[in-house]
């Protein structure tokens, strides 16, 4: 990407006529054809799952098997039967640009499909109604694939023999846990990849029971390009907050902030979590800058021992949050500045049809798009000739190189977006939020 010091690579091949949307991994350390399957051979046979047996219940972790058992799987297609039809919720940018979140459901027949989609939108809508989701979804491409299965409803509900046929093989009573929520993450793979791109996935289960799972990749499954699964089901209000609090992991690289009862000391060095420190002076912590500041979560941001599944000598920023416990619905401001890092790691706020490669006329016109951002961000756009800043083109979508004073062969135009949001006091973050386009006159 133009401008960051980190290049994203797409995994897989593009697909013509762009239509477009997110989710997650656990654990900090750590219409046209059929889909085909995904090919290659996955070596390996269980993933890392985090889970949440209610709304209130601390979170756990566990290996589950990469396939449902036996009792589901014979009762299900190898791999993905029906046609599918991706359609775009939004699209505000090109694929290299956008973080792109890929939403499914399971246990939806074709005649459910119209469900789906109503189910999938207010799922995206209480996702993104949270902070800093919502100022930032404009960095976001969002693409529902429609998946229809043979039966209604997902396996496990109401109880553990209940077996359905669905795309997905989405099943609770996973590894004999009911909330916990599996798939079969190849069929995943193989409908996530009729999409243009897919970063994260979301996996919506046609049940009102709660539920679901947060699939944790350190590179992701054979044949796919997402880098986490979020499941949750459709029809419990509390299930999106799995996918919101899965994010954290996916895009933000955020450690959870809760502990478990016995872990006693925390056993690491360092933890490479923004969130996480086992540095108790105050004024090298790494949220320092945060320090004293009344949060949004409703704490103060502070020194809190307890965090990343361990009792003592490590801390946390604030007493609770999205990433401690599903009865916050707020990330803590550490949360929220590791987040939007998180974003413009994936997208840039800046992008241009002009192509950048080749030279441009002195009166051919630079147009640039800005991301569709709000509330917290704030997005500057500057103009540069041979690293010369042009004040008064401050703000213009589009110029000229010669309205910028750059006439002769060989000199350099370039357009910078800087985020000045608030959220971010990090001078490395702030760094991390700009992007630049740069073009040679002819």
């Amino acid at each position: 990407m133009p401008g960051h010091g980190r290049t994203r690579t797409r995994w897989i091949t593009s697909v013509a006529a762009a239509v477009t949307a997110a989710a997650l991994l656990a654990g900090a350390h750590t219409a046209g054809a059929a889909p085909a399957a995904a090919t290659g051979s996955d070596p390996v046979a269980t993933h890392e799952v985090e889970y949440f047996e209610g709304p209130a219940a601390t979170p756990r972790h566990k290996k589950v098997p990469a396939e449902p058992p036996a009792r589901i799987a014979r009762r299900q297609p190898s791999a993905p039967a029906a046609a599918t039809a991706v359609t775009a919720v939004q699209e505000t940018g090109p694929v290299s640009g956008r973080l792109d979140l890929v939403v499914m459901g399971d246990g939806y027949t074709a005649d459910q499909q119209a469900d789906f989609r109503a189910d999938a939108q207010a799922t995206l809508d209480a996702v993104f109604a949270i902070e800093p989701y919502a100022s930032y979804r404009g960095l976001f491409n969002i693409w529902l694939v429609d998946t229809a299965s043979a039966e209604s409803g997902v396996s496990g509900d109401p109880t553990a023999d209940v077996v359905r046929n669905t795309a997905l093989s989405s099943y609770f009573f996973c590894d004999d846990t009911e909330r916990l929520l599996c798939v079969d993450t190849s069929k995943v793979t193989a409908y996530a990849n009729q999409a243009p791109a897919s970063d994260i996935v979301f996996v919506i289960s046609n049940s009102a029971k709660y539920g679901g799972a947060g699939y944790s990749f350190a590179t992701p499954p054979a044949g796919a390009s997402y880098h986490g699964v979020a499941t949750m089901s459709s029809d419990n209000a509390k299930s999106y907050l799995i996918g919101a609090h899965e994010l954290g992991h996916s895009i933000g690289d955020l450690a959870d902030e809760y502990q478990y009862a016995g872990y006693g000391a925390y056993p690491y060095p360092s933890s490479a979590s923004a969130n996480i420190s086992v540095t108790a002076a105050l004024d090298t912590r790494k949220w320092y800058r945060w320090l004293g500041e009344q949060d949004p979560t409703g704490s103060v941001v502070g020194t809190y021992e307890g965090g990343d599944y361990y009792e003592t000598g490590v801390y946390r920023p604030t007493s609770t949050s999205l990433m401690r416990t599903l009865t916050s619905t707020e990330f803590n401001h550490v949360g929220r500045e590791t987040m939007i890092k998180g974003f413009y790691t994936y997208a840039d706020a800046l992008t241009s049809t002009v192509p950048t490669g080749t030279r441009v006329g002195s009166t051919q016109a630079l147009s640039v798009r800005l991301a569709p951002l709000s509330g917290l961000a704030g997005l500057s756009l500057t103009w540069y000739v041979d690293g010369r800043q042009v004040t008064t083109a401050n703000g213009d979508l589009s110029v000229t190189p010669a309205e910028l004073g750059a006439t002769r062969s060989g000199q350099r135009v370039t357009a910078t977006v800087t985020d000045t949001t608030a959220s971010v006091r990090d001078p490395a973050v702030r760094a991390a939020t700009a992007n630049s386009l740069s073009w040679r006159v002819r």
